[in-house]
């Protein structure tokens, strides 16, 4: 990295990797430059598209280093309210303009994305830029750029994507909104400079506008010929503001702020973008609660934080808020011998503001609430659990609650403690849920795990001390008529419900959140839930990698599981030692697409009913089943546009 505004992204601290790619491709057969390659370096006199190829892929591609050029097409994309849409834009060079093992540097503008109507999208808030870094060799981490205007680094014969995403706020106006990404290829020192001079006259202009800001302030209360003098005074100092050079140089006649006019005259390569935002506003609660782990023990540990110290409590804070944007339902969790689990969506109590406001949230489907006796069962353990629940059950939120207690019993003795847990909750809250995750029925007396036939008895082992049974989806591999016998043996009358998992298991074709997989197959987890029927999901962790004492560490995945498995976002200090949030990977961002898929499918089902929209799964193609979807990306779109068309025109 040359410069703060110079991203090149060497490998990440990442267990295996080695960095870089293998050049291959770089003398390929038909992809010679239109130019004399002695003059290749002079980037300001050859338009941008001799030096780079750039070309568009779906949020579901994977763009890997060797990923061939495509034909560039202009973005179109289609999104409801409160809905993110995400595209890649692939940057590949032709040949060398840059030095240092370097291809080059391109830089990346992006223009806020306006309707006729005069509503925006605005760049660095609604619209954003990451750079997709591998992780073992996968394109995963999504490493935010600097906006509106960023410049990164090419290496020869690779291939490297930028994830744009647009989040649609719940308010935002429906229309047609356009907009524009420029991409130029640039000198490494010049431009760079050119770039960091504006950032230092940005920081003048807006300290003059601050002092501004005082004087007006401060002759609120002033007599009214103080405030007369102050105001011509301030009047004065803004037009000199406007007639300083980095303002008076960009202005035209009407007084429109034209950004960067010299790029604008230069040769880059331009992409139109073009989003459809349509009336349909996404529930702000999910229809479906996705309740997810994250490791407290991994936060205190890579932070190096003191259990229940204060920078401890804004740490899980900042990390709940930063996934609830996930449209996900986060808990977190510290785990005992034997698979006990202490599950928590709140670290404060009960009677403390902090509690409201996080169960309270409309962007939270349920809500885990703490047992502490399943680490301790000592009686100050049982009078807080108690007390927790005195409160809580008074509250409008309560039916949000649930206890997650035990992960994946076997054996007749956690059946038993599971029990004995769950009497000692519904003995102060009888309406009190319990979830349990299983994959086998219990083992009998030699220590065999059960057949299919005890599994599916489960239910009738922990009634009526879970209501929440959540079950593999490893279980069934690709035999959905399974799923029908499953439920037949809940009770919802009772209200027993049937939620599902998925972990190390399923692999092979089958979706899941493994590393490596297509994006497809990332995705179809919540397809798969639509379909077999689910009324919620489990996903163990999503920061559980090995453990580590600094911020920065190496990323280590856990030995012994898939790769990824466990982990959906990374500390974003391993990419940049400034950054303090986490940086999201793109299986966290298709997770959420398909989440998103999950409504467009209820809104159909709430139109034409249920059969109708299992029809357009398959009438689309988009999915069949577990083993049977589409690798395409064209599908999903087809999918999506049939429900905008229907509920803008139904029948």
């Amino acid at each position: 990295m040359q410069n703060n505004n110079v991203e090149f992204l060497g490998p990440p601290p990442v267990e295996g990797v080695g960095g870089g790619g293998t050049g291959y491709g770089w003398n390929d057969t038909g992809l010679k430059p239109s130019i004399d390659f002695l003059s290749a370096n002079d980037v300001s006199k050859h338009p941008t598209v001799d030096f780079v190829h750039v070309w568009c892929c779906p949020s579901t591609a994977t763009v890997g280093h060797q990923e061939p050029p495509r034909p560039l097409e202009q973005i179109s994309l289609l999104a409801a309210r409160n809905e993110k849409e995400s595209v890649q834009i692939a940057l590949r060079p032709k040949l060398s303009w840059g030095g240092g093992g370097m291809a080059g540097q391109v830089q990346i503008q992006c223009s806020d994305f306006c309707s006729h109507s005069g509503h925006k999208l605005q760049v660095g808030k609604e619209v954003t830029l990451r750079r997709v870094v591998p992780m073992l060799g996968v394109p995963d981490a999504l490493v935010p750029l600097e906006i509106p205007m960023s410049q990164i680094g090419l290496l020869p014969g690779e291939t490297t994507a930028v994830w744009m995403s647009v989040d649609v706020p719940p308010t935002q106006p429906p229309g047609v909104y356009t907009g524009e990404i420029a991409i130029t290829a640039v000198k490494p020192d010049a431009d760079c400079s050119a770039v960091e001079k504006a950032e230092c006259q940005k920081v003048e202009i807006k300290r003059e506008l601050q002092s501004f800001l005082m004087q007006a302030e401060a002759v609120i209360n002033k007599s009214p010929q103080e405030l007369i003098e102050s105001l011509h005074a301030i009047c004065e100092g803004l037009q000199e503001l406007i007639q300083s050079p980095p303002l008076a140089a960009n202005c035209g006649e009407t007084g429109k702020m034209d950004i960067d006019e010299e790029c604008k005259t230069s040769l880059a390569v331009r992409l139109g973008v073009h989003i459809t935002v349509w009336e349909f506003v996404l529930p702000i609660t999910p229809s479906l609660p996705a309740v997810f782990g994250i490791s407290e023990t991994v936060i205190e540990d890579r932070f190096r934080l003191e259990h229940g110290s204060k920078a401890w409590y804004d740490s899980l804070d900042m990390h709940y808020k930063w996934l609830l944007q996930y449209r996900l339902s986060p808990f977190f969790c510290r785990w005992g011998e034997n698979m006990r689990v202490l599950t928590y969506t709140c670290p404060w109590p009960a009677d403390h503001p902090k509690a409201d406001e996080y169960y309270g949230d409309m962007r939270l489907a349920v809500y885990a609430v703490p047992y502490a006796p399943v680490l301790s069962s000592s009686e100050t353990a049982k009078e807080v659990v108690r007390r927790e629940l005195e409160i809580l059950k008074t509250k409008d939120h309560w039916k949000k609650a649930y206890f997650y207690l035990w992960d994946e019993p076997v054996g007749l003795d956690q059946y038993e403690s599971i029990r004995h847990m769950a009497e000692e909750i519904t003995g102060t809250a009888p309406d009190a849920r319990v979830l349990t995750t299983y994959y086998c029925g219990p083992s009998d007396s030699s220590g065999a795990l059960g057949s299919f036939e005890a599994f599916l008895k489960v239910p009738t082992f922990l009634r009526p001390h879970t209501q929440i049974f959540c079950t593999s989806e490893w279980v069934l591999g690709g035999r959905e008529e399974l799923v029908g016998e499953i439920t037949k043996e809940l009770q919802p009358e009772n209200r027993e419900e049937w939620w599902t998992y998925v972990c190390m298991g399923p692999a092979d074709l089958h979706p899941n959140l493994h590393l490596g997989m297509r994006g497809t197959q990332q995705r179809a987890v919540m397809w798969r839930v639509w379909k077999e029927g689910g009324t919620g999901f489990l996903y163990w962790g999503v920061n559980c990698y090995e453990k580590a004492n600094c911020p920065a560490a190496e990323i280590r995945f856990r030995q012994g599981l898939p790769p990824g498995d466990g982990v959906l976002f990374y500390p974003g200090e391993v990419f940049n030692p400034a950054s303090t949030l986490p940086v999201a990977s793109v299986r966290l961002e298709r997770l959420l697409s398909g989440m998103q898929d999950f409504e467009y499918l209820q809104l159909y089902s709430s139109m034409y009913g249920r059969a109708a929209a299992l029809s357009l799964l398959e009438k689309t193609g988009m999915y069949y089943g577990p083993e049977r979807y589409t690798h395409e990306h064209g599908a999903i779109e087809v999918m999506r546009g049939e429900v905008y068309r229907s509920y803008r025109s139904p029948t």
